[in-house]
C-alpha cells in the first residue's frame, strides 16, 4: 500500500474547524482506493505565535520538509494584527512557506456550479448553467519578492519603495504550467499583463508567446489587466485558462472567487519545484481566511478545504481518480439541496460546518 506523508497546518479562526472536515473525508477515500495518509499536524500563524513565539517555528518547518505535501487552513485575525507587519501570520507564515519551497505556480480553480449561479453577483443570465475558469498565478516573483524594498524618510517625508522583478525563465516556468492544464481542458490560455506600461509587461507578454509556440493545440490571447478585470465579470464563461504574474493574478483570483458565489467554495494549489514519484510537492489551501467572526459557531462552509485536499490526491500524489471521486461528491451534495449559510437559499437544506462534512462523506459512499 503506497504511504503519503501530509503535514497538516490547520492555522486560525475556521481553520481547524473546516480541517476537521476535509480529514475526515480524506479518511474515506483512502480506505476505498488503496492508499494511505500519513498525517503530521503543526503549528502555524496566530496560534504558533501564542505558543511557540513566531509564526512559523522551526519544528513546523521540520515538519513540512520531511512532508509530501502541506495541507494548509488559514492564518491570521484581529487578535495579532497590532503586531509589526513582518510579524503577524500572514506575512511571517505564509510568505515564508511559499519561498521557503519555492511555491511558484499557483492553481486556483473558480467554478460556479450549475445549481449555485444564483449565489453569484453576476446576473444568472449571464451564465447560464455556471462556470469553470483556472486561474495560473506565478507566486515567488514580482512586487511581493523584488528588491530593493522597504520604507525610508527622503526630504522630510516617507517614501516606500516595492521593486517589481522577473526573469525570463520565472516566466517560461509558470507559462507551461498554463498551457499544460489548457491542453487538458478546453484549450484556451488567457495571459494577463500590463505591456502598455510596465517593462515586466512587455517582457511577459514577449516570452508567454514564445512559449504558445510549443503549444499548438491551445489558443492564446493577451489582456490588459483592467480590461480582464473587466471582462470577468462581463463574461466568465468566455475565458478557459488565465495565466497572470504574481500581483495581478491575486487580485483577479479573488474577483473569480468572488463572482463564483462565496470564498468558501474556493480551492487552490501552490506547486513548488520539488519533483514527487506522481507529481510535485506543493501546499493546499482554501482561497479564503480565517473569517474569525464565525470562527467556533460551525457554521464555516468546509467545502474549499474538502477540495483542496483533493488537489492534493490530484496533484501531489497523482491520485486523480481519488480526486474526481470527491469533488463530483461535493457536486451532489450540492445538488441534494445541503447548503451553509454562504451559499443557502429558499427550498434548500442550511447544514453546519460538520454537517456538509457529513453530506460529502456520504455522497463517497463506504
Amino acid at each position: 500500500m503506497q504511504t503519503y506523508k501530509v503535514a497538516v497546518l490547520a492555522g486560525d479562526g475556521i481553520g481547524p474547524e473546516v480541517m476537521v472536515e476535509a480529514i475526515k473525508v480524506l479518511d474515506r477515500v483512502q480506505a476505498q482506493f488503496g492508499f494511505q495518509l500519513e498525517f503530521t499536524e503543526a503549528r502555524v500563524g496566530g496560534i504558533a505565535i501564542d505558543v511557540d513565539g513566531r509564526a512559523l517555528p522551526e519544528s513546523t518547518l521540520k515538519t513540512c520538509e520531511a512532508a509530501e505535501a502541506i495541507l494548509f487552513g488559514s492564518v491570521g485575525g484581529p487578535k495579532w494584527e497590532s503586531l509589526p507587519p513582518n510579524e503577524q501570520p500572514e506575512r511571517a507564515a505564509l510568505l515564508p512557506l511559499r519561498k521557503h519551497f519555492q511555491l511558484f505556480a499557483n492553481l486556483r480553480p473558480a467554478i460556479c456550479y450549475p445549481n449555485l449561479t444564483h449565489a453569484s453577483p453576476v446576473k444568472e443570465s449571464l451564465i447560464p448553467g455556471g462556470f469553470d475558469v483556472l486561474c495560473v498565478r506565478e507566486l515567488t516573483g514580482g512586487l511581493y519578492f523584488g528588491q530593493p524594498k522597504g520604507t525610508h524618510m527622503e526630504n522630510g517625508e516617507a517614501v516606500a519603495i516595492d521593486t517589481m522583478v522577473y526573469k525570463q525563465s520565472e516566466i517560461e516556468r509558470i507559462a507551461h504550467i498554463a498551457f499544460a492544464a489548457a491542453a487538458q481542458r478546453s484549450g484556451k490560455v488567457t495571459s494577463i499583463d500590463k505591456a502598455n506600461v510596465l517593462e515586466n509587461g512587455v517582457l511577459w507578454r514577449k516570452t508567454v508567446t514564445e512559449i504558445s509556440k510549443q503549444y499548438p493545440t491551445v489558443q492564446l490571447n493577451h489582456l490588459y489587466v483592467d480590461n480582464a478585470a473587466m471582462q470577468l465579470v462581463r463574461n466568465p464563461r468566455g475565458f478557459d485558462v488565465i495565466l497572470a504574474e504574481n500581483l495581478f493574478g491575486d487580485i483577479l483570483s479573488d474577483e473569480m472567487a468572488m463572482i463564483t458565489g462565496s470564498l468558501g467554495m474556493l480551492p487552490s494549489a501552490s506547486l513548488g519545484t520539488r519533483e514527487l514519484a506522481n507529481g510535485r510537492f506543493g501546499l493546499f489551501e482554501p482561497s479564503g481566511g480565517t473569517a474569525p467572526d464565525i470562527a467556533g459557531k460551525g457554521i464555516a462552509n468546509p467545502i474549499a478545504q474538502i477540495l483542496s485536499a483533493a488537489m492534493m490526491l490530484r496533484y501531489a500524489f497523482g491520485q486523480s481518480a481519488a480526486a474526481d471521486k470527491i469533488e463530483l461528491a461535493v457536486r451532489q451534495a450540492i445538488d441534494r439541496g445541503y447548503r451553509t449559510g454562504d451559499i443557502w437559499s429558499e427550498g434548500c437544506s442550511r447544514v453546519g460546518t460538520r454537517e456538509m462534512g457529513d453530506a460529502v462523506v456520504s455522497e463517497l459512499g463506504n
